[in-house]
């Protein structure tokens, strides 16, 4: 399969580097989910050699409703570079993805690494600051069809992600109000509870999952604890803004 592996991760890093659509990879290839997982990290490292970094990942599939609709009893997961950092305040050329939405969400700081499975206390104690985020996804699938294979190939569809102020990591976040917003008008409406009923699972969580693919989560990386909501579509000319209730607000513009 290591052959079927680099040509499927060329496939995906030329379709999330020059964002076009392409056909689902599960309908010429069959491969496992543990494959997926090594399709996605070949593709990444075609990124890093091209001179990207890593600064995190993103979990995915954070909430039960989600996961019933996909078929799948996990989570899963996707690496972050600095090119997918979209400077809060910022714009996003819109002919740079293929079609995006964009999702509200908390982001984490380490200050210690992360691996193995872990009590929520104890990934907890690892957290150097918390924030307001939001993850622009953009599964590179015609008509955003796929598999959870296909998916997680596509490095789990994460494309950017906007980071609000850091915030210390001394608030209950268990259930903040999130208020997602299109040019001054609410599009989507949660809590921070609707993260495995607390965010904070979601960051041990990713701990155990990239432990599972041996990767330990670094000091000083970023990890993204997965959408609040549902996500909403972009399109050109959009102002956009996530409220996190207690940590404050991010924000980004998309170019007419």
């Amino acid at each position: 399969m290591s052959k079927n592996i680099d040509k499927l991760a060329k496939i995906v890093f030329d379709a999330q580097i020059n964002a076009t659509a392409i056909s689902q990879l599960s309908e010429t290839e069959s491969f496992t989910l543990e494959e997926a997982y090594r399709v996605q990290a070949k593709s990444i490292d075609m990124r890093l050699a091209a001179g990207e970094h890593r600064v995190g990942m993103k979990m995915g599939f954070t909430s039960r409703a989600k996961m019933v609709q996909m078929g799948v009893d996990d989570m899963i997961w996707g690496r972050l570079t600095n090119l997918m950092l979209v400077e809060d305040g910022g714009e996003i050329d819109i002919s740079n993805y293929v079609h995006p939405r964009v999702e509200p969400e908390i982001a984490y700081l380490l200050k210690a690494p992360l691996s193995g499975p872990l009590s929520t206390v104890e990934a907890w104690n690892a957290v150097e600051a918390i924030a307001p985020a939001m993850e622009i996804i953009d599964s590179r699938y015609e008509n955003f069809k796929f598999t959870v294979e296909d998916v997680v190939a596509d490095n789990s569809s994460s494309s950017g992600f906007i980071i609000g102020p850091w915030c210390k990591p001394d608030s209950d976040i268990a259930n903040l109000g999130m208020v997602m917003e299109f040019e001054g008008r609410a599009v989507q409406i949660g809590s921070s509870a609707a993260i495995l009923g607390h965010p904070a699972r979601s960051l041990a969580a990713a701990s155990r999952m990239t432990a599972e693919d041996g990767e330990t989560l670094e000091a000083g990386w970023i990890v993204l604890a997965g959408g609040a909501t549902a996500a909403e579509a972009l399109y050109e000319g959009v102002s956009v803004r996530n409220t996190v209730e207690g940590l404050g607000s991010c924000s980004f513009g998309v170019a007419k």
